[in-house]
């Protein structure tokens, strides 16, 4: 069965516009809670669901509305407030609660939101619950008898819980004095919160994009706007900078001399490092995006590697099949299930902060080994299902054309966004002119039949 409202990170979309509408996402809380209370405890309690969001204005709506369909349904809930998403997976273990809902649309601006799930172990919700939550939203409301309404208590100490997690995963005989870094949380859901953990393993912390006003998530700050971090790092004479995105699952990092590195960077460092330590549990996962210098260093090093879809789920799929641990994309979301079950920005900083540590590098001398290809994305905005426009037979002569100009010496990748409408269309290979060329020409072509 095709599901109707989940994509690949949840239900997202414009804030007023169907789905993400208040009335939408209480019968979204219903459904959910109607699906989730067959798995509460045996003794007959109540299932427990925690909700978090990140500093979207809609965010006080769309947890009013979600609260409200979810103890209609009869379930507890536990508001969280404002906190990353890989808090919200960490507290739901912790809790030993059923689920977690995290209301965020990641690096999408304020106008935008999103309601995603995790499981009770704190992974993504499988794919036969999402189907289940989707059916029983064909069914209308059916509010519980009073005796049999849930309840609604808010964390108190999320945010500490959350802080102290996230230290217990950097080694204990290893402090981070001595290291100046700006850290970026993009006025998002880790504004109260990256700046801590940096700060209380010793490092001198420069907090940047952490003044959120409800409007401002990812404006102009984070992982996808890194011009900021930049120039903060260069003028503060800073060791380094970290960037997340808004609901702070995704990291970038910048060096002494500003210069930006992405997810394959950060994942072939932690990656080195551990194989060295010989402690990489088998390979490592990257997706479709993966530049091709990362699979060729993983070649280079002996490390088996491995390609998934794009999106952390595909990579979290490919991890599990396999029994590895480490994986991430180029947008900059590195998973590390030893350390956390899902994707962490601030995590997977630490990460990278240990190899350097251990190895007493800079981040520019541990990236060094890594001569990346030169790649370049377009992403062209579609009116209609993106999907349908790769079918077509002048897009896939265009596909053709450049294959063949790239002679097996790079890649071409065109695919639709599971989050946008969009058709992302990636050129990359050893010759940067003629990788940016046919980008170009690709996207031109698709322009003219979007």
């Amino acid at each position: 069965m095709s599901r109707k409202y989940f994509g690949t990170d949840g239900v997202r979309g414009k804030v007023g516009e169907h789905p993400i509408t208040p009335q939408f996402v209480m019968h979204l809380g219903y459904a959910a809670g109607k699906v989730l209370a067959g798995t509460g405890d045996m003794r007959g309690e109540r299932s427990g669901v925690l909700i978090g969001k990140d500093t979207r204005i809609s965010g006080y709506m769309l947890e009013s509305a979600l609260e409200a369909g979810l103890i209609a349904a009869g379930i507890d809930v536990y508001l969280a407030g404002p906190v990353p998403t890989p808090a919200v997976a960490y507290l739901t273990r912790a809790l030993r609660l059923q689920a977690g809902i995290v209301i965020s649309a990641s690096h999408n601006p304020f106008e935008d939101n999103g309601i995603k799930f995790f499981s009770g172990n704190g992974a993504k919700l499988p794919d036969e619950t999402e189907r289940a939550i989707e059916t029983e939203l064909d069914n209308p409301m059916q509010t519980n008898a009073s005796d049999k309404l849930g309840k609604a208590k808010r964390i108190d100490d999320a945010v500490g819980r959350y802080i102290e997690f996230c230290k217990s995963t950097f080694p204990c005989e290893m402090n981070l004095r001595g290291l100046k870094i700006v850290v970026d949380s993009a006025h998002g859901a880790a504004y109260h919160i990256a700046r801590h953990v940096f700060h209380e393993l010793g490092a001198e912390v420069v907090a940047i994009g952490a003044e959120p006003d409800g409007k401002n998530i990812n404006d102009g700050y984070g992982a996808t706007k890194p011009a900021n971090l930049q120039k903060a790092v260069v003028e503060h004479q800073a060791d380094l900078g970290i960037a997340l995105d808004g609901d702070a699952d995704r990291l970038i990092m910048v060096d002494a001399a500003g210069k930006l590195y992405d997810g394959d960077q950060l994942l072939y460092i932690i990656a080195r490092h551990r194989h060295a330590q010989g402690k990489l549990h088998g390979g490592v996962i990257g997706t479709l995006m993966t530049n091709l210098a990362f699979e060729h260093a993983m070649q280079k090093l002996g490390i088996p590697f491995l390609r998934a879809k794009v999106g952390d789920r595909y990579v979290m799929e490919l991890l599990q099949q396999n029994n590895w641990q480490l994986g991430g994309e180029n947008s900059g979301h590195i998973i590390c299930l030893d350390k956390h079950s899902t994707g962490d920005g601030i995590i997977s900083a630490l990460q990278v902060l240990h190899a350097l540590r251990g190895n007493n590098q800079s981040l520019a001398e541990a990236a060094a080994d890594l001569h990346m290809y030169p790649q370049v994305l377009v992403n062209v905005k579609v009116t209609g299902k993106a999907s349908s426009l790769l079918e077509l037979q002048a897009v896939k002569d265009a596909v053709a054309e450049a294959e063949a100009a790239l002679d097996g010496k790079g890649r071409v990748l065109l695919r639709s966004s599971g989050t946008e409408p969009l058709l992302r269309v990636m050129v990359e290979g050893e010759d940067g002119v003629l990788v940016k060329e046919w980008v170009e020409r690709i996207a031109g072509v698709v322009r003219g039949l979007a």
